[in-house]
């Protein structure tokens, strides 16, 4: 008889690369589950929501998606996907329906490191829907990546993140999701509560709202997948018990 253990589908944050995930890769296996690990696009919600879910439709068996930070956007959008069975939102926020990071964010203090923000542009492929030749994207300054990223991380490590990162498209702060899969599946948060990119508020609020069980680290920084990886996989790995 086949297994009916999900496999972990990862989808990491703007600004950031799937490597960050390495350490959280390595416990879950080690617990004997399944795990990829996306390479998220990072070119707008809906560019990468679609490719999310053309690699879902390709996992034989249920899922559970874990998406960090914008990455839960993207698994909020994605997750609707018929073989998702839960959701890990880790340093991350569960918009709903027609809310954009944006709209959300601004009910509350502005994080610190948006106005630090690094903005590039870049040629389009035209397939953004926008039209336009060029766009604008988004990274973390080399100086402001410990402090403000990666506070409970080794500063050579940070430094090392840093430079690995993806810029990522500016839309997406504006993109809204035209679906909210934490509606309709189980979900589950984990809460950085030392966060100084995505506020913890943010965090708590949208969690809240989307009754997910909760899970806060007071101590942990956004970079919690590297820094505390044991933690974050235990977490997702609690996700996935009551679909084995």
């Amino acid at each position: 008889m086949p297994s009916t253990r999900p496999t972990v589908v990862l989808v990491h944050d703007g600004c950031s690369d799937a490597t960050t995930w390495v350490g959280v890769v390595a416990e879950l296996q080690r617990r004997g589950l399944t795990v990829l690990a996306a390479a998220n696009p990072l070119r707008g919600l809906a560019h990468d929501a679609g490719y999310l879910t053309s690699m879902l439709a390709a996992v034989e068996g249920p899922v559970v998606l874990a998406g960090h930070a914008y990455g839960g956007a993207v698994i909020t959008e994605a997750g609707t996907a018929p073989n998702v069975v839960a959701l890990v939102y880790v340093s991350a926020y569960l918009p709903e329906v027609g809310e954009s990071y944006q709209a959300l964010a601004g009910r509350f203090a502005p994080s610190p490191l948006i106005s630090r923000l690094r903005r590039t542009s870049y040629a389009t492929d035209g397939t953004d829907g926008t039209g336009a030749a060029r766009a604008t994207e988004l990274s973390v300054p080399g100086d402001c990546f410990g402090p403000f990223v990666a506070g409970d991380v080794d500063p050579e490590l940070a430094g090392v993140l840093a430079a690995l990162q993806r810029p990522v498209a500016e839309r997406v702060l504006t993109d809204a999701p035209t679906a909210a899969a934490w509606q309709v599946k189980p979900a589950w948060a984990l809460v950085t509560g030392a966060d100084r990119a995505l506020p913890p508020p943010v965090q708590r609020f949208t969690a809240r709202r989307a009754g997910a069980t909760t899970l806060e680290l007071p101590d942990a920084s956004h970079a919690v997948a590297v820094s505390r990886p044991s933690a974050v996989a235990e977490f997702i790995h609690d996700a996935t018990r009551p679909t084995a």
